[in-house]
């Protein structure tokens, strides 16, 4: 077996698809984010601006966040020391605990080292705790959602994507007496559109069925302390797991579930990936706590990333490019094709000096490759004027199609 070439063969096909994806090296300026400083392969240095972060808030780099980091490092060293069942659970852990089951409404929350493995771990170990469970899962479920699942070993279904009618019948097939548990998204991240929460917490209700939501691109964002779309609508206590994370609006690193005390001490019990895992290091813990507690209160940075990202949006649709709108602070703006979506990203690094990685297959499905833009508060008029503006000039450079302008 000449292993080598069987590498060669995988990564030319990604070569070949358009789809190779390529590091980014980039310095983020702590105080002047978004902007940061590229090093190109060559070892030069340009400014840029980043778009495509996950930071949607800025917290990365807020005041509140930087110094509850630097009182954890100065009182308790770098790492935790060990995996939370082994001298890695400090006060700090579970001080972000208790803030994340009050911004829930639940009982508990248990503390992952990111949002993946806290789906891959729950998910994969629920048929444990429930023997026989069908879990019911939507279709363009994050990665992670769709490998906790496929690893748990048990049965699945996969409904259409949003489609309440298509889950119902696959919830009338089974036997009635199975358990179940249906496993959905409040945002999702790729169309930015939103889930059916409540209609799905009907269904729920109707058959018996557990509720597992991810909330990772809402939490912080929505509802009136930042407790995501469940909380906006009043739905989080028909939730029974709720699933977020803490590195992209609360700007550090982490996941979580939230839910009732006996659901999280069985998940610490029996999931694998959360036993046998070193902890967060206390600085990480302490600095996610205080920007969940930070936001709990400041509404007014929630409204102001909403409007950034609707004034973005208004702006784009006038130049007619082929935008997605369902509401959400998610601005993808369809190319169609891997090769293309890879030139305008490389156009906009290198010549405007404008951050966004093309979302190519099989993050999309073929044929909606896209360029997917995440507006901040941080975003100001400067900013948003280069890039309309430079998505104006290549749109027309390369001869793509743009949508027909009304009147």
């Amino acid at each position: 077996m000449d292993y080598t070439a069987k590498l060669d063969d995988a990564l030319n096909r990604l070569h070949d698809e358009g789809r190779y994806r390529t590091f980014i090296d980039i310095e983020r300026q702590q105080g002047h984010f978004p902007h940061a400083t590229w090093t190109r392969p060559d070892g030069t240095q340009r400014p840029i601006t980043v778009w495509c972060g996950n930071d949607y808030l800025g917290m990365g780099q807020h005041p509140v966040v930087l110094a509850a980091m630097h009182e954890a490092v100065d009182a308790t060293g770098a790492g935790s020391g060990g995996t939370r069942n082994i001298s890695g659970t400090t006060v700090y852990h579970k001080r972000l605990e208790a803030e994340l089951a009050d911004l829930h409404g639940k009982d508990a929350a248990l503390l992952f080292t990111s949002a993946y493995i806290a789906n891959d771990a729950t998910l994969s170990t629920l048929p444990k705790l429930f023997p026989g469970l069908i879990i019911y899962s939507d279709e363009l479920n994050h990665a992670s959602m769709i490998e906790g699942v496929r690893r748990n070993g048990g049965a699945k279904r996969i409904f259409k994507h949003n489609d309440v009618a298509h889950l119902r019948s696959l919830l009338e097939a089974d036997d009635p007496a199975a358990p179940k548990l249906i496993a959905f998204e409040s945002v999702y991240s790729m169309d930015g559109d939103f889930g059916p929460i409540e209609e799905i917490c009907d269904l729920a209700d109707e058959f018996g069925a557990l509720t597992y939501i991810d909330e990772v691109h809402a939490v912080g964002m929505y509802g009136p302390r930042g407790g995501g779309v469940t909380e906006r609508d009043n739905l989080a206590h028909r939730i029974d797991i709720i699933n977020g994370t803490l590195a992209k609006a609360y700007g550090v690193m982490g996941g979580y579930i939230a839910a009732s005390e006996k659901m999280c001490d069985a998940i610490r019990s029996y999931a694998p990936g959360f036993i046998f895992t070193t902890s967060l290091p206390p600085a990480v813990a302490a600095g996610a706590a205080a920007s969940v507690a930070h936001l709990k209160t400041d509404q007014a940075l929630r409204e102001r990333h909403q409007t950034q990202a609707k004034i973005l949006k208004l702006r784009l649709k006038g130049l007619g490019l082929p935008i997605i709108d369902h509401g959400t602070h998610i601005v993808p703006v369809i190319v169609g094709n891997p090769v293309h979506t890879k030139v305008l990203s490389d156009h906009l690094l290198e010549d405007y000096g404008i951050y966004v990685q093309p979302i190519n297959f099989p993050t999309v499905p073929r044929g909606t490759e896209r360029l997917r833009f995440t507006p901040s508060p941080v975003h100001g008029p400067k900013e948003i004027d280069a890039l309309v503006h430079a998505l104006d000039a290549l749109w027309s450079h390369c001869a793509l199609n743009r949508a027909e302008l009304a009147g």
